[in-house]
């Protein structure tokens, strides 16, 4: 493609200082000059890009937009050879309207405003022209866009208050019709009320009637009640025999009670001295072991983790880390990315993974001892489909819980005695493991003797 004329060099510049802007580019054109800078910004290589707009160049072109808006219309406007070049980038995607500006006859179809950015960019004669000119068209756009917006909230209105009216009218005559509804049922009301007057009376009546046949009943009920305190009576003289009956039956319980007592001992006094003949005759010795030897603590002589670091070796000597996964039954936790980023912090993070437990997976191999790698699972974006190695136990922190914090839930679970290895070089974690019992090595230790192992 040609070179624009006005684009950069030597006639670029001097077209540049002839003509420039008096006032702030439109916002329209501007949101146009930077999107057009944004789409040709992907087809330059990141030589050809100013030094500041380098660290954008694998931006998708929305997210360049959005984020060195400034930065690029900036670098547009200061360097005249980036400009050319997005300027020819502009050529082979729109060769139709770069060649119409740079012949000074710009398409009437166009919108303007592609076309202010469009000259912007490529700076022909008469650009800043333009560029003013879409501005007052972005201008009276607004306007006109304004007005519609008024005329349409007005129209809004007077249909509101149209429909209000309506609505007072209606209402109207909803309530004189309640009234109306009102009054007849007043009307109905006093008849009605006139009709329960006389029912009124004729149940007064009804009601000196009832009276008499109440006080019939009350006196039937009297007789009643007086027949029933006599049954009572009978009855309470029959629960008293029954009672008595009851109290014969409990003291001869109590006594069949007290010959199997009797019966009970005698038994019992014979499974004793039979016992007793069983022992003399199988010569058992007394018992060698007592409730004191099952409580779980360190005995004098013995060995734990603690021991081992009094003994002498450096705490940066693999050779120590060799001492504790020997003791019986050892059990070492890996604080994982503590250790990867220790030792090798610029890998990312699943190679980090993978090589940390290739490691562990040979050391497992070698000690026989039981080991548990923990990640902080707040770092995932997403699950990790990984196949723990051999001899190695793989954990992440579920959401709201951290790596540490499991670390101190494993060390918790163990029971008390059990040698418990904890590699981090966090001190919270180190001091935290110590107080439950664990021994807390550096994660410098453990990458010098997985470095032997490999």
């Amino acid at each position: 493609m040609e070179q624009p004329e006005n684009g950069g060099g030597p006639a670029g510049a001097a077209g540049d200082a002839a003509e420039a802007l008096d006032r702030p580019l439109p916002e329209g054109v501007r949101r146009r000059v930077v999107a057009l800078v944004s789409d040709a910004f992907g087809g330059l290589t990141v030589a050809e890009l100013p030094a500041q707009l380098r660290q954008y160049a694998r931006f998708t072109p929305t997210r360049r937009a959005k984020f060195a808006g400034n930065a690029m219309a900036a670098a547009l406007e200061g360097d005249p050879l980036f400009r050319q070049r997005i300027g020819e980038r502009l050529g082979k995607a729109q060769p139709e309207l770069v060649k119409a500006l740079e012949s000074g006859s710009p398409p009437a179809a166009a919108d303007p405003a592609d076309v202010a950015a469009a000259a912007y960019v490529l700076r022909p004669a008469g650009w800043v022209k333009m560029v003013a000119a879409a501005g007052e068209e972005a201008q009276r756009a607004d306007a006109e866009r304004a007005d519609e917006a008024g005329r349409r909230e007005l129209d809004r209105l007077r249909e509101e208050l149209a429909h209000a009216r309506d609505q007072i009218r209606s209402e109207t005559e909803w309530l004189r019709a309640e009234l109306d509804s009102a009054r007849r049922e007043n009307e109905s009301l006093h008849r009605k009320l006139r009709s329960a007057q006389a029912d009124l009376k004729r149940g007064e009546a009804a009601l000196r009637h009832r009276d008499a046949e109440i006080d019939g009943v009350r006196a039937q009920a009297a007789a009643q009640v007086s027949a029933a305190e006599s049954e009572t009576r009978r009855l309470k003289a029959r629960l008293a025999e029954a009672e008595a009956a009851v109290e014969a039956g409990r003291r001869a319980a109590r006594e069949g009670r007290s010959v199997e007592d009797m019966r009970l001992r005698l038994l019992l006094d014979t499974v004793l001295d039979a016992a007793q003949g069983l022992r003399r005759e199988l010569a058992l010795p007394p018992a060698g072991m007592h409730p004191a030897d099952t409580v779980d603590a360190v005995e004098p002589g013995r060995m734990s983790p603690k021991d081992i670091a009094a003994r002498a070796l450096s705490e940066t000597d693999p050779a120590l880390l060799d001492q504790l996964l020997a003791l019986p039954q050892a059990h070492l936790v890996v604080d994982g990315y503590n250790v990867t980023k220790t030792g090798y912090p610029t890998m990312p993070l699943e190679k980090q993974r993978l090589r940390l437990l290739g490691g562990l997976s040979m050391l497992a191999a070698r000690t026989g001892a039981e080991i548990t790698c923990v990640f902080d699972g707040a770092e995932l974006a997403a699950p990790v489909l990984l196949a723990p190695p051999r001899g190695v136990r793989v954990l992440f922190s579920k959401a709201g819980v951290t790596a540490d914090e499991l670390i101190r839930q494993l060390v918790r679970a163990e029971p008390p005695g059990r040698p418990v290895v904890v590699v981090s070089t966090d001190r919270e974690v180190a001091d935290g493991v110590a107080k439950a019992g664990a021994r807390p090595v550096a994660s410098a230790l453990l990458l010098k003797r997985l470095s032997r192992v490999s």
